[in-house]
């Protein structure tokens, strides 16, 4: 069986978010390899024999406008990766790039996707325990406009103090609330999301200090390793690990799920639903962790 034909990206418009580096540079050159037209999006510098490149901050509406009216009138697939690390005093920005400027670019480019596309999300194993955030993130879901959203956050500060934590639980509340929506389903334009695990990037050492209370790097690092990898004597993904898959789950190969947060973890969040099961509902991730350790 041809490759390029099975995936369906060949000669295909697609854009992506996040290009110039990490889980989504991996899914870039697999689109690339796969036939497609890419138009790839980073803040940064991308070195990728794309179709065409941008470079624009993402948290920045303005620039996001001026992407779009570059972008072609047709898009088969939308991958939407960029996403930074939470630290204190950044918790709005946080909120705009990691979902806000997801959902916004997505709702403008909506009408350019044509029918059987495809909505592909990076979000996290950070946003696990969605469900009990998923009233204030529909809320937010439903403003309409970028600057009732950012009224709301400013309205909100307690909300996204965890705010890595809660701009991807209001990523994957989005996907499960949007899935069945008139302007999706009746375009049949299908809305997914991978939740990666502990995976090393560029923004791994972000990631560390972020989680550390001090912002200590090692400590952070030694933090991160307690709860998603001692358990199991595991290792951290690389890109590829997360980029690959969520090539397919936006190619045809996926062309019946919608929907779908994909935990993309070695098992980790499935054991601790599991512990949560078995009589643990009340307590936190962390102490799940803890007691399987």
């Amino acid at each position: 069986m041809d490759f390029k034909k099975l995936l369906g990206y060949e000669g295909k418009n697609v854009v992506i978010t996040g290009s110039a580096s990490g889980m989504s540079k991996s899914a870039t050159e697999m689109l690339i390899a796969s036939g497609a037209n890419v138009y790839a999006i980073d803040k940064n510098d991308i070195d990728l024999p794309v179709t065409k490149s941008f470079k624009a901050d993402l948290s920045d509406k303005n620039e996001i406008d001026e992407v779009i009216k570059e972008l072609p009138d047709k898009i088969d697939a939308l991958f939407l990766c960029h996403g930074i690390a939470g630290f204190p005093g950044r918790e709005l920005l946080v909120q705009k790039v990691n979902f806000l400027s997801q959902k916004y670019m997505t709702e403008k480019l909506l009408d350019r996707i044509s029918k059987h596309g495809s909505v592909t999300f990076i979000s996290s194993v950070g946003g696990f325990g969605w469900e009990q955030v998923y009233e204030k993130c529909v809320e937010l879901i439903n403003l309409p406009t970028w600057e009732d959203a950012i009224n709301w956050y400013e309205n909100h500060p307690d909300d996204i103090k965890s705010s890595y934590v809660f701009a991807k639980q209001c990523l994957e509340s989005y996907v499960t609330y949007k899935c069945m929506a008139p302007e999706f389903i009746n375009k049949r334009i299908r809305i997914n999301a991978i939740n990666p695990g502990d995976t090393t990037t560029g923004l791994t050492d972000d990631f560390n200090k972020s989680t550390s209370p001090t912002g200590d790097a090692k400590e952070g690092e030694e933090m991160i390793n307690n709860i998603f990898l001692k358990s199991w004597n595991g290792y951290a993904a690389n890109p590829k690990d997360m980029g690959y898959p969520l090539v397919l789950i936006g190619s045809d190969i996926f062309s019946y799920m919608s929907g779908q947060l994909i935990y993309i973890d070695y098992g980790l969040t499935s054991n601790w639903k599991s512990g949560a099961l078995l009589n643990k509902q009340n307590k936190s991730i962390e102490e799940i962790s803890k007691d399987n350790n």
